[in-house]
């Protein structure tokens, strides 16, 4: 299970360093091994591969009205593989479609990471926070 958030940096050729508490689990997990792709909140997804492979095959079972999710989430799909160094590169694309530029944020969500432009991420907690939690803590106490 992954979990927290790592304060990270894209070098200039679009690549994060995989911060060490992650790494040799995701080594150990998925060789290394790993999917990028687009989230309809505006962040990028990472999975390790055997997860993505999991959720691949629930999207592609996705009904037809459902087809511009498919999109999003299979057709900007990018496979990397962490490197010797502990980088991996997230496309150009990818980084444009979610605003990256430079300061960005590793948050891990359990089974998969989030990836998010750091003053994108700050927005997007603000906007969230302002319209309160809703009904889903009815049921959870701190």
């Amino acid at each position: 299970m992954f979990q927290g958030s790592s304060a990270l940096t894209l070098d200039a050729k679009g690549r994060i360093n995989i911060p060490t508490r992650h790494r040799d689990a995701l080594v150990e997990q998925a060789q290394g091994c790993l999917t990028i792709t687009r989230h309809p909140d505006g962040c990028l997804l990472v999975y390790p591969r055997p997860e993505w492979e999991q959720k691949r095959e629930q999207i592609a079972a996705f009904p037809m009205s459902a087809r511009a999710l498919q999109r999003l989430l299979l057709g900007n799909a990018q496979d990397v593989e962490i490197d010797g160094s502990g980088r991996v590169l997230v496309a150009p694309e990818l980084r444009l479609a979610a605003g990256m530029s430079r300061d960005v944020m590793l948050l891990g969500m359990g089974a998969h990471f989030e990836l998010w432009d750091a003053a994108a991420l700050t927005r997007r907690e603000a906007a969230d926070l302002s319209q309160g939690i809703g009904d889903v803590l009815n049921q959870f106490s701190f």
